[in-house]
């Protein structure tokens, strides 16, 4: 038999019938009673809450990031805010959506499967009057008979979903490199055949307010997108501080290390003088430093003595020629 988790009201209400000598049968008859949780097969659950946490995370970056650059493309304030996350069925998507909408399908290399920003019709034609110089906030709602876009009007929201999509690309640098391209754009739904209707997806619904309207846009993402990267959603393995750097680690560090600047410099010595002899000096004076013409000299990186060097001349231009390795330690005559 398996064992009643109660609650700390329930454990309160039988220690205070104990202490008065009398039980609540029907509270005990209760706690036995096991608690079930009903499931919807046709939304099926792939991702666990950790992973879908970390999902969330990515896509408020996307909203962010979106919002700035399409602010910066129509040169008018936006406002992107993601509104709610969940796991539906391709099929579910679709249905959900207007029969007419504007819809751009991209893929995302080195990951499978297709995804799709589908952004509302009224405020596709809201963009579309604001690229085309109507300086007015208060934009016309759509008209209730318009069923399709012309050519000129695809163009132009062709540009807009590209911003889409290159904020997409930008939003998941933090976990993986992708390589998102944008492959058709659609404006039925139904036409759709990038996924089986049973497909399982990510569906991420956000809000736009520009000017004073607002109104909403979707971002759909197959659950074969997240199979190769599911270990990097694991909020154990972005704080896990034992976590050892592999190979390609190591490679990438030193990739980037290699086109840092850093000042060498050549010491030859040093003297120490006072500040009348340094006010009374003139050219042809003599100086003695502390080191001798036969010893080394020292080779400085970034103010730190990494060599010993032997000067000379190459090509006639000054030179050394290194002798030792002192670790940016220094050393002693």
């Amino acid at each position: 038999m398996s064992q009643a988790v109660l609650s700390q009201q329930e454990i309160d209400s039988l220690l205070e019938a104990m202490d008065k000598g009398e039980f609540d049968e029907e509270l005990l008859a209760e706690t036995e009673q096991p608690k079930v949780k009903a499931y919807d097969f046709r939304r099926p659950v792939r991702l666990s809450k950790e992973y879908l946490s970390t999902i969330t995370m990515v896509l408020e970056d996307f909203s962010k990031i979106a919002g700035n650059q399409l602010s910066t493309q129509l040169r008018k304030q936006v406002e992107m805010k993601m509104e709610s996350i969940e796991q539906v069925s391709f099929d579910e998507f679709v249905h959900s959506v207007p029969r007419f909408t504007l819809m751009g399908t991209m893929s995302s290399q080195p990951h499978k499967g297709s995804q799709v920003i589908e952004i509302n019709p009224q405020l596709s034609l809201q963009m579309v009057e604001v690229l085309c110089g109507y300086d007015d906030d208060a934009i016309t709602p759509m008209e209730s008979t318009k069923e399709s876009f012309t050519d000129i009007e695809l163009a132009i929201l062709e540009e807009v979903i590209q911003t889409f999509v290159r904020a997409f690309e930008s939003s998941w640098r933090g976990i993986t490199e992708l390589d998102t391209k944008l492959d058709s754009i659609d404006t039925n739904p139904q036409l759709l055949q990038t996924m089986s209707p049973n497909e399982a997806v990510v569906l991420t619904t956000f809000s736009i307010t520009l000017g004073q309207n607002r109104t909403f846009m979707n971002v759909c993402i197959p659950y074969i997108f997240f199979e190769d990267i599911l270990d990097k959603l694991s909020f154990r393995n972005w704080f896990h501080e034992g976590k050892g750097a592999d190979e390609s680690d190591h490679q990438k560090f030193a990739k980037n290390l290699e086109r840092v600047p850093v000042s060498v410099e050549v010491e030859l010595g040093t003297a120490y003088m006072s500040v009348e002899n340094f006010l009374d000096m003139e050219v042809g004076d003599v100086i003695q430093l502390d080191n001798k013409t036969s010893a080394p000299l020292t080779m400085l990186v970034e103010d730190r003595p990494y060599y010993r060097v032997k000067p000379g001349i190459v090509d006639n231009q000054m030179a050394v020629e290194v002798l030792q390795f002192t670790g940016g330690e220094a050393t002693d005559e």
